[in-house]
């Protein structure tokens, strides 16, 4: 297939390894809908539509195979669609909005242009902070006055290496060419959108079969997820969503954003575990034991110090799926930190989503890297787990925001101007409420759609860390 003339469904399905006769279950989006949704230069509704398309394929393809019945239609509403990749935005938490970004993650203008520093979480701002000679309980509009006088008179890249230098975040912003000259952009030339890969010796355990009727194509099965922010946790959501028992492990010691996980911790359990602790890592090892899929969002290092490689964990436990998640992906940053905003400032996307030539750097309309690349997860674990049911053996997948940048830029179909605002589109049709233990959350449906998927998750979200290191199904 010509990857310039196919559709960003084609693509990401080829890269999942999907057999392309399973397109035909795609019924396309019906006409009418609203327009003007994630307006942008580049073409991100093509994306969002792609993963959610794509995921939602996988899915039906996993029931059809456990169940043995024929693959269910695939329905894409282009409303759920941009609709679940602004979640965040639309989240209210007994009416009030989530915070999205800290006062300290934001674009400054520096002697020879831009540079983004994310500061979300206190650890980060502490050491951003640190570089500008200002204590952590700094005041935010004190801090930002120092910021911008500091940044005024300093170089980009002499920026970025002093503040990743300190453990903090920042990046200069590039022109997509000045990242594809670059080594670390120069990494992701020629790797796959997906990396496939088995990772054992010889066939093993094989993901159980359902009975003839059309169940949920997870259930049943166990998942172990280390991941947070936005990218991993929606591709756990997801899998939560289709029946899995979805278990999230922290560290206790990191600090998370409480109105993230209202966002992105439906259908799971929460649980605190210190894996460098004696208790903590017996009590991994306990789920381990039992589990089907591990996803790993952290960046590369974070959880291999703990022995835990995709190679180790299979070895422990034959017939896993391992999915993996980063900022960056191969190359000289594959271990750095980072975020959506900041790889759409390195990778070139911000330049082009500038409102003028030389001004100040734009940015998409959605975290589209992290959902995209969160529903791209999700379907390659579930082509995983269909592998496997054929074949058996251990598998791992791999994805990064970085080389999901780079699908957007080069390889999707182009994009034009941005639209102008379609007043069509009301997202209150694509939002729903749910009272829980953390409040009423109103929440944007689940995208992800085929006949017989649920409408919305089996629970929403609970505290983090309250839960039992157990597996609910037997």
């Amino acid at each position: 297939m010509n990857q310039a003339h196919s559709s960003g469904t084609e693509q990401a399905w080829a890269a999942l390894g999907g057999d392309p006769a399973l397109l035909a279950h795609i019924e396309p989006p019906a006409r009418g809908g609203p327009g003007g949704l994630l307006p942008a230069r580049l073409p991100v509704i093509e994306l969002a539509r792609s993963a959610v398309a794509v995921c939602s394929l996988a899915a039906a393809e996993l029931a059809a195979r456990r169940t043995a019945r024929p693959v269910p239609r695939v329905r894409i509403d282009d409303g759920a669609v941009a609709t679940a990749f602004t979640s965040e935005r639309h989240l209210r938490i007994d009416g009030r909005a989530a915070t999205t970004f800290a006062p300290l993650s934001r674009f400054w203008r520096t002697a020879d242009g831009w540079v983004r520093t994310h500061a979300n979480y206190p650890h980060h701002r502490a050491r951003l902070l640190a570089t500008l000679g200002l204590p952590a309980d700094t005041p935010d509009g004190t801090a930002v006055e120092t910021a911008a006088a500091s940044f005024a008179g300093r170089p980009s890249d002499e920026i970025e290496r002093t503040v990743y230098a300190a453990g903090g975040l920042a990046v200069a912003a590039r022109t997509p060419g000045a990242w594809a000259a670059d080594p670390r952009g120069a990494a992701l030339a020629g790797t796959p959108l997906v990396g496939r890969d088995r990772i054992d010796g010889a066939p093993a355990r094989r993901t159980a079969a359902l009975s003839g009727e059309p169940l949920l194509p997870a259930a049943g099965l166990r998942v172990l997820d280390l991941t947070r922010v936005i990218a991993g946790p929606v591709a756990t959501r997801t899998l939560a969503l289709l029946g899995a028992d979805v278990l999230r492990i922290d560290a206790p010691q990191l600090p998370e954003s409480p109105d993230a996980h209202c966002d992105t911790g439906f259908g799971k359990r929460s649980v605190d575990l210190d894996l460098g602790s004696r208790s903590g890592a017996a009590a991994f090892d306990g789920l381990l034991a039992d589990a089907d899929v591990v996803v790993i969002g952290y960046r590369p290092g974070s959880v291999e110090r703990f022995g835990l490689t995709p190679q180790v964990l299979a070895a422990r436990r034959p017939g896993l799926v391992v999915g993996r998640l980063s900022a960056w992906g191969h190359g000289p940053w594959a271990g750095q930190r980072g975020f959506d905003s900041l790889v759409q400032v390195a990778t070139g996307i911000a330049s082009v989503e500038a409102a003028a030539p030389g001004g100040a750097p734009g940015a998409l309309p959605a975290q589209a890297l992290d959902h995209g690349t969160g529903y791209l997860l999700a379907a390659a674990v579930l082509r995983a787990l269909t592998e496997q049911h054929d074949e058996g053996g251990s598998r791992l997948v791999t994805l990064s925001l970085a080389r999901t940048a780079a699908w957007l830029l080069d390889e999707l179909p182009a994009g034009g101007e941005p639209d102008a605002e379609d007043p069509s589109y009301d997202p209150e049709e694509w939002l729903t409420e749910t009272d829980g233990p953390l409040g009423r959350l109103r929440h944007a449906v689940p995208p992800v759609a085929f006949e017989g998927s649920p409408a919305d998750w089996s629970r929403p979200p609970g505290p983090l860390g309250a839960d039992a290191a157990v597996w609910l199904t037997a």
